[in-house]
């Protein structure tokens, strides 16, 4: 067998056990080396807590280790370019959790860095990865929906208030559109296969950033749309919703299938459900990470597809 994928850690941060630890413990190709955090002493807690076997000083120090083929970026979206950029400099591939950057701008430089060395850089859109969304993609491309008349796609949660909290803070680049309508923006363009143009937005701004958005949407062929995420939300809403001249598709929790998702189709008078089980998106993620740092796999996520979702999202902060 050969060597197992070896994924460093920036940052100790709350998803990394769902998103990276637990998934590579299933599986005997993968294993997490390392974790730093902006305090060693929380990292070496980390460590302790998941079973990480080292803790680096600092970030630097994590992305020069020779045991580190991957470096994780689950830091604040203001700290996503500095330190991708560093890792791809250091020879690193990097999964970089979304939103990918704070604006188009850090987004392009980040691509930029991964192509001049040369190593992958895929965002960590986890339901991208989900057979669930696989599936609608593979609908609306064979024409099951006919010519689509609707797009729609909603992530709400209740996100309270808290001036420590990184969502919340806008020099961490907080607020619901990074947060959450990074992934209706995403899904939308992922299904319908083309970025749209914003007719119209409106923004709830709230300490200092977006608490809410919505925006209604113009893609390819005159197909209209609407984008809609919240951190004020009295409870979690993904939905996501196509309409075909022949059909109709939704899915209630797109985002994350395994915690409880309805998947239908409506053509004509017959309605049927889709499964919805299988791995975890987190799951799916990794697997597709091993695909294309082993296997060449063309990754799902980030480069012109990263850009394009950051293209979509300042376009609705300007509208607004």
């Amino acid at each position: 067998m050969s060597q197992p994928l070896r994924i460093g850690l920036l940052g100790a941060s709350r998803i990394a056990p769902t998103a990276v630890i637990a998934p590579a413990k299933a599986r005997d190709d993968v294993v997490v080396t390392a974790v730093a955090a902006r305090d060693p002493a929380r990292a070496a807690a980390f460590a302790e807590t998941h079973g990480v076997a080292a803790v680096a000083p600092d970030y630097a120090a994590l992305i020069a280790r020779d045991d580190v083929d991957v470096v994780y970026n689950g830091l604040p979206i203001a700290a996503h370019a500095e330190w991708t950029i560093r890792a791809a400099q250091a020879g690193k591939a990097v999964l970089c959790e979304k939103a990918f950057a704070v604006d188009v701008a850090e987004a392009e430089a980040m691509v930029a860095a991964a192509e001049a060395a040369g190593r992958p850089l895929l965002e960590a859109f986890h339901y991208r990865f989900h057979k669930v969304i696989r599936r609608a993609e593979a609908i609306v491309a064979a024409g099951e929906l006919g010519p689509l008349t609707w797009a729609e796609a909603t992530f709400n949660a209740s996100i309270a208030y808290d001036p420590d909290e990184i969502r919340w803070r806008a020099d961490q680049g907080g607020g619901a559109l990074g947060d959450l309508g990074s992934y209706p923006a995403h899904a939308l363009r992922t299904l319908v296969g083309s970025t749209p143009d914003v007719v119209s937005a409106d923004v709830d701004m709230r300490h200092g950033v977006d608490a809410a958005a919505t925006a209604s949407l113009r893609f390819k062929d005159g197909l209209e749309g609407r984008l809609a995420c919240s951190m004020l939300a009295e409870r979690f809403e993904a939905n996501l919703t196509l309409r075909g001249e022949r059909g109709t598709l939704s899915i209630r929790n797109f985002v994350g299938p395994q915690m409880g998702c309805s998947f239908r189709v409506t053509i004509g008078e017959e309605t049927r459900a889709e499964p919805t089980d299988g791995p975890s998106t987190y799951a799916a993620q990794l697997a597709h990470l091993v695909a294309v740092m082993e296997q060449g796999a063309t990754p799902l996520t980030g480069g012109a597809d990263a850009i394009a979702n950051l293209t979509l999202l300042d376009a609705i902060r300007a509208h607004a």
